[in-house]
């Protein structure tokens, strides 16, 4: 297996070519553009690019009856539900492709032949990946949501994760490298688990929030094994 590091003929910094350096840095006290400038056009445009933009999706209005129900009732006691569906919606999101990130890993690691520990690990995380998916759409069904409507968060932890698993699934990539990857969703994971308990506690739902502790127990013990299979990696490497 690779190293996550090598030396060898790299040319992207400065010390490499010490006069060009010096050419670059010279050219940039010469030249001036001819219309001077400072950030505040860029803020000018972005705050103009902001107004004419729409919102990431909405929130669907339930389907069901159920639904509508509890919604209205909800709304008549001055919350919010919008606002916890939106972020169950993330959550299910996020762990579906949890799922998927965790399939590439462990293609990653066979094609390298790494061992089955390393294998059963992520197959490990990645079934209770798919639990905790299937424990969010349980509860949005209950609340008479739709778990198949792609939310605005849902939207935003989508292309979150794309990053992610471009690095897991780049043939250039080690099983470092991918843990550190793998490590970025599984903060976030943890954190998101933490504040959707909180926000099923303020939307008054306290049995949803009781369901959702067993699964940041798991997160907390996904965060462990990941922090520690990198670490143990990466120390391996440097003795």
């Amino acid at each position: 297996m690779a190293t996550a590091a090598k030396v060898g003929t790299n040319f992207t910094g400065v010390q490499m070519s010490p006069k060009d350096t010096k050419r670059l840095l010279d050219a940039v006290n010469e030249i001036h553009p001819d219309v001077p400038g400072d950030e505040r056009g860029m803020l000018v445009e972005r705050a103009e690019r902001n107004e004419e933009a729409d919102r990431i999706g909405s929130v669907p209005v339930p389907g069901s009856a159920k639904g509508m129900l509890k919604t209205g009732f909800d709304m008549m006691k001055g919350k919010s539900p919008e606002v916890f569906i939106d972020k169950l919606g993330e959550r299910l999101a996020f762990e579906r492709n949890g799922v998927r990130l965790y399939e590439a890993m462990i293609a990653k690691a066979r094609n390298l032949d790494t061992g089955n520990d390393l294998v059963g690990v992520l197959q490990h995380i990645r079934d209770e990946e798919f639990e905790h998916m299937m424990l969010v759409h349980a509860a949005m069904e209950k609340l008479g949501a739709d778990p198949t409507a792609q939310t605005p968060c849902a939207d935003v932890a989508g292309v979150m994760a794309m990053g992610i698993m471009q690095v897991l699934t780049d043939p250039r990539t080690n099983v470092p490298q991918c843990l550190n990857a793998l490590l970025t969703a599984e903060l976030a994971d943890n954190a998101a688990w933490e504040l959707l308990i909180e926000l099923a506690q303020a939307a008054g739902h306290p049995n949803i929030a009781d369901s959702f502790v067993k699964a940041k127990t798991q997160e907390d013990d996904h965060l462990v094994k990941i922090k520690t299979l990198m670490r143990r990696d990466l120390i391996m490497q440097t003795k």
